[in-house]
């Protein structure tokens, strides 16, 4: 079946009331959208105070100076950049379901990378499998978003994923703390948990988007079946049946209560999603609960 384009005009036009935040207080340089209450050169006006040596004569309210002979300063909101990562899942495993949960993927990270374009944010792509693949950084407005979509459509599920390899790749990389959103389907030979709560013990705060098929949760086969695993090719033969079905959903479920609990007790998000839901529906509930900051 063909695949319907990455996204089109009137989906994007439903993105540009939404925005990408985070909670936590990152150390951060200057020039995002997103206000912080500190002091000095910035966009929005916060108080004046008593001018010291050293201080940057252009920010002295020169008008206050004629009136009472005195210096002062203007102190200003700044605004922190915070780097935006978004570590997308390439392994062979996602391009099982129809639509394939890779091509939700990549609807998915374009509308994030649409979303952060509007609001001159800097987003960092990183495709990853057992190693983080060739990156690509998005920003400078809705002009750099074309090549954004030519980048996610050039992307191809391929090999097993590993993701302790890929998490330690990124902990070396990159050292100053941000906004990390992993889009996968978290399906790993090793217990995934510990690689990715490791990021948010380094400080960067986790959004965990897990994308499953509906074969994923529910499969829809009965009988004797031989199952050969997308990423290591290994085949098996099992008998399956309605408790069979039963047991194995109870255990999908319990994994993605894993990952949400180790998110949000981290202080991260997690939401879980099937490629059956309308991406609309999803962005709109992801990003929704985003656009709330807690005091």
């Amino acid at each position: 079946m063909a695949q319907e384009p990455i996204v089109d005009k009137a989906f994007l036009e439903r993105l540009e009331r939404l925005t990408l935040r985070w909670r936590r207080s990152f150390p951060g340089t200057i020039g995002g959208r997103h206000v912080a209450r500190l002091s000095g050169a910035g966009q929005e006006f916060l108080d004046h105070r008593q001018f010291h040596h050293g201080d940057d004569l252009r920010g002295v309210n020169w008008r206050a100076f004629m009136r009472l002979e005195k210096l002062f300063l203007k102190v200003f909101h700044l605004e922190p950049h915070i780097p935006i990562r978004v570590m997308m899942d390439v392994s062979a495993s996602m391009a099982i379901g129809n639509p394939s949960k890779f091509h939700y993927l990549q609807r998915l990270v374009a509308a994030l990378s649409y979303v952060g374009v509007l609001r001159l944010e800097t987003i960092a792509l990183l495709p990853f499998s057992d190693r983080i693949h060739e990156d690509y950084v998005v920003g400078g407005g809705r002009h750099r978003f074309a090549p954004a979509v030519e980048f996610l459509a050039a992307q191809k599920p391929a090999g097993p994923s590993v993701s302790s390899r890929a998490v330690k790749q990124f902990a070396d990389r990159y050292l100053q703390r941000g906004l990390l959103v992993v889009v996968s389907d978290f399906f790993d030979e090793e217990d995934v948990l510990p690689a990715w709560q490791s990021l948010s013990m380094l400080g960067h705060e986790l959004f965990l988007i897990h994308i499953h098929a509906e074969e994923d949760r529910t499969p829809p086969w009965k009988g004797l079946l031989e199952i050969e695993d997308a990423e290591t090719g290994r085949v098996r033969e099992i008998q399956f049946d309605d408790a069979a079905r039963a047991e194995y959903e109870l255990a999908f479920d319990n994994f993605a209560r894993a990952l949400e609990q180790m998110a949000i007790r981290n202080g991260g998000r997690y939401a879980g999603v099937s490629t059956a839901t309308p991406l609309d529906d999803a962005l709109f509930s992801m990003l929704g609960q985003m656009q709330e900051i807690p005091a």
